[in-house]
């Protein structure tokens, strides 16, 4: 039996993670971690019986001992939770499907214990890689990356050897606004931005798809599993998600990874790597998709994603800052307290009246993420 804790248990990549381990049924789940949802996480334990669960809050634990005290499983909470989660001797591999740079501390913890890292927290590698990448070659720890996109670079790279890289073709859908200008997006609403046309994902992540800051944020995360500089990294919107990803070799032949949009598929590959095996689930039909287009991304309207260029090209803590400041304003959002456009406004004025730090360590950067959140927060109550 393969052995795994998920941090993110109840999120939309732990349940599909444990959507394999039901399927394959060779996978035993020893731990698991998740927010507040204990009503899923109560069921998640009495389906997969792990022998240590983490809740963030000490609150909701205590109430979860009380539901599942017929069950005997050690329950935790806090940031010792996920770090205890992260350990756990019994693992191989850690699922990082947290949400936030919560996951750093774990990350660097579950490393540090030589686990295999099945990467599905972008925060890690954008905020922290200049830390994580070194770490993990020092302990020879392989970081496998579940996002779909950087699961399909992955896998367009095996067999390449020490052949050079000249291009990564970082391919996006282009969100549900695709086409539009930047007066048409001023009364966009919650419910507007939460239609994804391709991907069923969490209600934070898909905001980040329709604004492109999640491809923003996956450019920065390229950089730093693929070794590549960015002017190596091209978006190319492409609607149809059928290409996940590609590679461009020295030689201009280019790999690609092509499957229908569905995230088992990536986060499977994690889990067994190298292996293949059977997923369930419709299959790739080229007849019945007929065309494939691309377009180049609009970042006069889109900003986020040419923020996020500006940022890894400051680099230190810039990153942390968009990301942070990204994190609260699409939060706002979603509370419905400031428009569309707001969000990338924020993130900008954000960046533009930061503290610069050239190396931070893990308190500078969560340091960082209190001053974008204290700055944004005045800046509302001015308002």
């Amino acid at each position: 039996m393969k052995k795994i804790a998920i941090l993110g248990s109840t999120g939309s990549i732990g349940t599909q993670t444990l959507d394999i381990v039901r399927e394959q049924g060779d996978i035993q789940v020893v731990a698991m971690a998740a927010g507040s949802n204990i009503s899923l996480l109560e069921a998640q334990m009495r389906e997969f019986r792990p022998s240590l669960v983490s809740v963030w809050d000490e609150k909701k634990a205590s109430e979860l001992r009380t539901n599942t005290k017929d069950l005997g499983i050690k329950i935790v909470s806090g940031m010792e939770g996920l770090l205890e989660v992260s350990v756990i001797p019994e693992s191989e591999i850690l699922v990082t499907a947290i949400v936030g740079m919560l996951g750093i501390r774990p990350t660097i913890a579950a490393i540090k214990a030589g686990k295999k890292i099945a990467l599905a927290n972008k925060e890690t590698l954008v905020t922290a890689g200049h830390i994580i990448i070194p770490l993990a070659k020092e302990y020879k720890v392989p970081i496998l990356p579940v996002d779909s996109e950087h699961s399909a670079i992955f896998q367009s790279l095996q067999g390449a050897g020490d052949n050079k890289i000249s291009r990564i073709l970082l391919t996006a859908s282009g969100g549900p606004f695709r086409g539009r200008k930047a007066d048409e997006l001023k009364n966009i609403q919650v419910e507007d931005a939460l239609k994804h046309p391709n991907w069923s994902m969490g209600r934070k992540i898909t905001i980040d798809s329709s604004t492109l800051v999640n491809k923003g944020l996956e450019v920065m995360e390229a950089k730093w599993l693929f070794d590549v500089a960015l002017d190596q990294i091209q978006v190319v919107v492409h609607p149809q998600s059928v290409i996940h990803s590609a590679v461009e070799y020295q030689d201009g032949a280019v790999i690609a990874q092509l499957g229908t949009p569905d995230m088992r598929l990536p986060i499977q590959y994690a889990l067994y790597y190298p292996e293949r095996r059977n997923l369930s689930g419709r299959r790739l039909d080229l007849f019945e998709i007929a065309d494939l287009t691309f377009e180049k991304p609009d970042t006069d309207t889109f900003r986020g994603l040419a923020l996020a260029y500006q940022a890894m090209e400051k680099g230190g803590n810039i990153p942390t800052v968009y990301n942070a400041a990204n994190e609260k304003a699409v939060s706002l959002f979603l509370d419905r307290k400031i428009s569309y456009p707001e969000i990338t406004e924020l993130i900008e004025a954000c960046m533009e009246n930061a503290e610069f730090i050239d190396h931070p360590d893990v308190d500078e950067i969560l340091g960082t993420e209190a001053a974008a959140y204290e700055f944004i927060e005045k800046k509302m109550s001015a308002k």
